[in-house]
Protein backbone atom coordinates (compact mmCIF):
# COMPACT_ATOMS: atom_id res chain seq x y z
CA UNK A 1 0.00 0.00 0.00
CA UNK A 2 2.63 2.29 0.60
CA UNK A 3 4.83 1.35 -2.13
CA UNK A 4 1.26 2.52 -4.53
CA UNK A 5 1.32 5.96 -2.58
CA UNK A 6 5.21 6.66 -3.36
CA UNK A 7 4.18 5.63 -6.93
CA UNK A 8 1.54 8.12 -7.05
CA UNK A 9 3.29 10.86 -5.51
CA UNK A 10 6.37 10.28 -7.89
CA UNK A 11 3.36 10.68 -11.42
CA UNK A 12 1.78 13.67 -9.82
CA UNK A 13 5.60 15.56 -9.48
CA UNK A 14 6.15 13.95 -13.13
CA UNK A 15 3.02 15.87 -14.23
CA UNK A 16 3.68 18.90 -11.96
CA UNK A 17 6.97 19.46 -13.52
CA UNK A 18 5.56 18.80 -16.77
CA UNK A 19 3.32 21.76 -16.26
CA UNK A 20 5.97 24.03 -14.99
CA UNK A 21 8.02 23.60 -18.16
CA UNK A 22 5.34 23.80 -20.21
CA UNK A 23 4.35 27.81 -18.38
CA UNK A 24 8.05 28.61 -18.99
CA UNK A 25 8.30 27.24 -22.48
CA UNK A 26 4.67 29.78 -23.55
CA UNK A 27 6.55 32.63 -21.53
CA UNK A 28 9.83 32.27 -23.12
CA UNK A 29 8.46 31.90 -26.55
CA UNK A 30 5.95 34.92 -25.91
CA UNK A 31 8.67 36.81 -25.26
CA UNK A 32 10.62 36.07 -28.80
CA UNK A 33 13.85 37.58 -28.08
CA UNK A 34 15.62 34.66 -28.64
CA UNK A 35 16.81 33.93 -25.02
CA UNK A 36 19.81 31.54 -23.52
CA UNK A 37 19.39 29.69 -20.96
CA UNK A 38 21.02 31.66 -17.87
CA UNK A 39 21.17 34.54 -19.76
CA UNK A 40 19.65 38.45 -18.05
CA UNK A 41 17.54 40.97 -19.75
CA UNK A 42 20.75 43.77 -19.71
CA UNK A 43 22.89 40.99 -21.33
CA UNK A 44 20.13 40.20 -24.52
CA UNK A 45 19.11 44.21 -24.86
CA UNK A 46 23.28 45.02 -24.89
CA UNK A 47 23.20 48.03 -26.66
CA UNK A 48 20.33 47.61 -28.95
CA UNK A 49 17.45 50.10 -29.15
CA UNK A 50 13.74 49.70 -29.38
CA UNK A 51 10.76 51.23 -31.06
CA UNK A 52 7.53 50.92 -31.03
CA UNK A 53 4.79 51.66 -33.86
CA UNK A 54 1.17 53.07 -32.08
CA UNK A 55 -0.32 53.71 -35.59
CA UNK A 56 -1.49 51.83 -37.07
CA UNK A 57 -2.81 48.91 -34.84
CA UNK A 58 -1.78 45.99 -37.98
CA UNK A 59 2.10 47.20 -36.62
CA UNK A 60 1.33 47.62 -33.12
CA UNK A 61 4.31 45.80 -32.11
CA UNK A 62 7.49 46.27 -30.10
CA UNK A 63 11.04 46.63 -32.81
CA UNK A 64 14.81 45.53 -32.35
CA UNK A 65 17.30 48.16 -33.76
CA UNK A 66 21.29 47.69 -34.12
CA UNK A 67 22.22 51.21 -33.68
CA UNK A 68 24.92 51.76 -36.38
CA UNK A 69 28.38 51.02 -35.15
CA UNK A 70 30.65 53.73 -35.67
CA UNK A 71 29.03 56.84 -37.18
CA UNK A 72 26.04 58.86 -36.45
CA UNK A 73 24.34 60.33 -33.24
CA UNK A 74 23.13 57.60 -30.91
CA UNK A 75 19.95 57.26 -29.84
CA UNK A 76 19.96 57.76 -26.33
CA UNK A 77 17.85 60.31 -23.67
CA UNK A 78 19.00 63.05 -25.71
CA UNK A 79 16.71 61.53 -28.76
CA UNK A 80 13.38 61.04 -27.89
CA UNK A 81 10.74 60.84 -30.92
CA UNK A 82 7.18 60.36 -29.73
CA UNK A 83 4.64 60.36 -31.99
CA UNK A 84 6.87 60.99 -34.83
CA UNK A 85 6.09 59.07 -38.27
CA UNK A 86 8.09 56.16 -39.77
CA UNK A 87 8.05 56.71 -43.72
CA UNK A 88 9.13 53.83 -46.04
CA UNK A 89 11.16 56.05 -48.15
CA UNK A 90 10.66 55.76 -52.33
CA UNK A 91 12.78 54.35 -53.76
CA UNK A 92 13.52 52.07 -50.83
CA UNK A 93 17.65 52.30 -51.31
CA UNK A 94 17.44 55.68 -50.22
CA UNK A 95 21.17 56.23 -52.01
CA UNK A 96 19.32 59.10 -53.93
CA UNK A 97 16.73 61.54 -53.33
CA UNK A 98 13.91 60.66 -52.75
CA UNK A 99 10.46 61.14 -54.26
CA UNK A 100 8.50 61.47 -50.97
CA UNK A 101 10.87 63.86 -49.86
CA UNK A 102 8.33 66.44 -48.07
CA UNK A 103 7.22 62.97 -46.44
CA UNK A 104 10.41 62.21 -45.11
CA UNK A 105 11.51 65.38 -43.98
CA UNK A 106 10.82 65.84 -40.16
CA UNK A 107 10.10 61.97 -39.58
CA UNK A 108 12.41 58.79 -39.58
CA UNK A 109 13.08 57.31 -42.50
CA UNK A 110 12.71 53.73 -43.46
CA UNK A 111 15.18 52.71 -46.25
CA UNK A 112 16.70 49.27 -47.35
CA UNK A 113 20.44 47.71 -47.53
CA UNK A 114 21.83 47.45 -51.13
CA UNK A 115 23.33 49.65 -53.39
CA UNK A 116 25.35 52.05 -51.83
CA UNK A 117 26.87 52.10 -47.82
CA UNK A 118 25.17 52.24 -45.02
CA UNK A 119 27.04 55.69 -44.51
CA UNK A 120 26.21 57.20 -47.53
CA UNK A 121 21.88 56.60 -46.85
CA UNK A 122 22.21 58.21 -42.96
CA UNK A 123 23.91 61.18 -44.65
CA UNK A 124 21.38 61.54 -48.05
CA UNK A 125 18.17 60.99 -45.33
CA UNK A 126 20.21 63.65 -42.92
CA UNK A 127 20.38 66.21 -46.12
CA UNK A 128 16.57 65.72 -47.09
CA UNK A 129 15.79 66.26 -43.38
CA UNK A 130 14.77 63.21 -41.58
CA UNK A 131 15.19 62.90 -37.71
CA UNK A 132 17.03 59.53 -38.24
CA UNK A 133 17.46 56.51 -40.61
CA UNK A 134 16.17 52.68 -39.99
CA UNK A 135 17.96 50.71 -42.12
CA UNK A 136 16.17 46.89 -43.06
CA UNK A 137 17.57 44.40 -44.33
CA UNK A 138 16.90 44.25 -48.17
CA UNK A 139 16.38 39.90 -47.53
CA UNK A 140 12.98 40.17 -46.48
CA UNK A 141 12.75 37.01 -44.91
CA UNK A 142 15.70 37.56 -42.53
CA UNK A 143 13.65 37.34 -39.18
CA UNK A 144 16.99 36.77 -36.62
CA UNK A 145 20.57 37.99 -37.81
CA UNK A 146 21.66 41.91 -36.75
CA UNK A 147 24.88 43.41 -39.32
CA UNK A 148 26.65 45.54 -37.68
CA UNK A 149 26.63 48.91 -39.60
CA UNK A 150 30.03 50.23 -40.10
CA UNK A 151 31.44 53.44 -41.03
CA UNK A 152 32.89 53.08 -44.55
CA UNK A 153 36.04 54.66 -44.07
CA UNK A 154 34.97 57.93 -46.71
CA UNK A 155 35.54 60.46 -43.36
CA UNK A 156 32.21 62.00 -44.22
CA UNK A 157 30.19 63.08 -40.45
CA UNK A 158 26.80 61.79 -39.98
CA UNK A 159 25.10 63.66 -37.47
CA UNK A 160 20.91 61.50 -36.96
CA UNK A 161 21.09 58.44 -35.26
CA UNK A 162 20.74 55.26 -37.68
CA UNK A 163 19.83 51.69 -37.04
CA UNK A 164 19.65 48.42 -37.80
CA UNK A 165 16.25 46.57 -38.88
CA UNK A 166 15.37 42.92 -39.52
CA UNK A 167 14.54 42.57 -42.93
CA UNK A 168 11.19 40.54 -42.51
CA UNK A 169 10.15 43.49 -40.29
CA UNK A 170 11.32 46.08 -42.66
CA UNK A 171 9.15 44.00 -45.41
CA UNK A 172 6.11 43.43 -43.24
CA UNK A 173 5.79 47.54 -42.39
CA UNK A 174 6.28 48.21 -45.91
CA UNK A 175 3.74 46.45 -46.95
CA UNK A 176 1.63 46.83 -44.32
CA UNK A 177 1.31 50.53 -44.97
CA UNK A 178 1.26 50.09 -48.85
CA UNK A 179 -1.71 47.63 -48.20
CA UNK A 180 -3.74 50.54 -45.81
CA UNK A 181 -3.00 53.24 -48.49
CA UNK A 182 -0.78 54.90 -45.38
CA UNK A 183 2.14 57.17 -46.33
CA UNK A 184 3.67 56.59 -42.85
CA UNK A 185 3.73 54.63 -39.26
CA UNK A 186 3.74 56.62 -36.00
CA UNK A 187 6.27 55.39 -33.52
CA UNK A 188 7.85 56.18 -29.99
CA UNK A 189 11.82 55.61 -29.83
CA UNK A 190 13.88 54.64 -28.19
CA UNK A 191 11.52 52.82 -25.75
CA UNK A 192 12.85 51.08 -22.54
CA UNK A 193 12.70 47.57 -21.93
CA UNK A 194 15.10 46.90 -19.60
CA UNK A 195 12.52 46.78 -16.28
CA UNK A 196 9.94 45.17 -18.65
CA UNK A 197 9.10 41.54 -17.58
CA UNK A 198 9.42 39.29 -20.60
CA UNK A 199 6.06 38.42 -20.89
CA UNK A 200 4.82 41.50 -21.59
CA UNK A 201 7.06 42.29 -24.38
CA UNK A 202 5.30 42.75 -27.86
CA UNK A 203 7.28 41.16 -30.25
CA UNK A 204 5.95 41.33 -33.98
CA UNK A 205 3.94 37.88 -34.34
CA UNK A 206 5.51 37.04 -37.54
CA UNK A 207 9.53 36.91 -36.16
CA UNK A 208 10.63 33.14 -35.83
CA UNK A 209 10.42 31.65 -32.48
Amino acid sequence: MWRIKWVDNLQWLAWLLLVSHFVLLVNSVASNLHLMEGTSIPEILGSDVFFEIIDPRELGYTYRLRPAKDFGAPFNDSFQAVGVGLVPVDPPSGCGWPQNADSVEGNIALVERGECSFVSKALKMEEVGALAVIVADNDIRGDEHFIDMVDDNTLREVHIPAGFLLGKNGHMIRRTLEKLRRKRAVVNIPVNLTYVPLVKHKQPPWLGW
